[in-house]
Parts: C-alpha cells; sequence; structure tokens
C-alpha cells in the first residue's frame, strides 16, 4: 500500500529527533533522519533507497517511533547471560584478598583459579579471572568514594 503515511509529532519531538539525527551513533541517527523524512512527505521507498535498507525496515523504525518517541529510536545492547563465572569468581575471592595481608598466603593468579574451583567448581581463565579482579576492585573503589 503506497501512500502518505499518518505519522504526527509535536514540535518537542520534532526537536529531539533532530537533534538525534546528529548522534554519533549512525544507527540512531538514520533511524531519526528517516522519520524526518517521513514527516517530510517522504515514502518508504523513497527513504529506504537512500539508506540503502528494506521498505520494511522504514516501516519498521516509524513504527518504533510510533509506539516509543526518540527513546525507541536510540540504540540499546541486547542483555547477554548473566556472568555466572565471574559472580562465583568474586564470591571467592573477596573474602581471600580482604584478609589481613600478615594473615594471608600469597595468592596468584593460578593459586586463585585453583581456589575458586574447588570452592565454587567453576573453571575460570586467567583473563577472565583478571576481568573479574578489575571488576572487584572498581566496585572497591566506588564504594571508598562515597
Amino acid at each position: 500500500m503506497a501512500g502518505k503515511s499518518p505519522l504526527k509529532t509535536s514540535e518537542e519531538q520534532k526537536q529531539e529527533l533532530k537533534a538525534l539525527a546528529a548522534s554519533r551513533d549512525r544507527g540512531e541517527a538514520d533511524r531519526a533522519r528517516a522519520v524526518l523524512l517521513t514527516l517530510g512527505g517522504w515514502t518508504s521507498r523513497r527513504i529506504a533507497e537512500a539508506f540503502a535498507v528494506r521498505e520494511d525496515t522504514v516501516r519498521l523504525w516509524r513504527s518504533d517511533f510510533m509506539r516509543g518517541g526518540t527513546a525507541a529510536l536510540k540504540a540499546s545492547l541486547a542483555p547477554g547471560p548473566v556472568a555466572a563465572k565471574t559472580a562465583a569468581a568474586i564470591r571467592v575471592i573477596t573474602p581471600l584478598l580482604e584478609a589481613p595481608v600478615a594473615n594471608r598466603p600469597n595468592w596468584t593468579i593460578p593459586r586463585l583459579i585453583a581456589e575458586i574451583k574447588a570452592r565454587e567448581g567453576v573453571e575460570i581463565g586467567r583473563s577472565q579471572l583478571s576481568k573479574a579482579l578489575r571488576e572487584k576492585n572498581s566496585a572497591g573503589a566506588d564504594r571508598a568514594t562515597r
């Protein structure tokens, strides 16, 4: 069905779209520009050709905007799996590394990996453990500054 889109916006929404059209994220900017072009009378086919996407994609962007405004056009990260190994590592290493230095053994990465496996049954790699240690340290730094 060809024709003019029933899309209507307030002046405030147009300003938000113009701001989003200047985004550094190309996807966000393209979606906002497509909605602005729709408001300017462009058809889905013409917008699709301009952005090298399918007409259905343009209709999807327009539909997203009609349902959720400019927030729906913004880039978002898809939720990933829970970092179970990192969480297990932090549960184990936190009490180990917070013990007084005089009373604790010298914890090396290989020894921490073995301790995590013994206590949690989780095998974690060196790089992932290093990442968990950085995460633990940054969380501790946040608490110290509060």
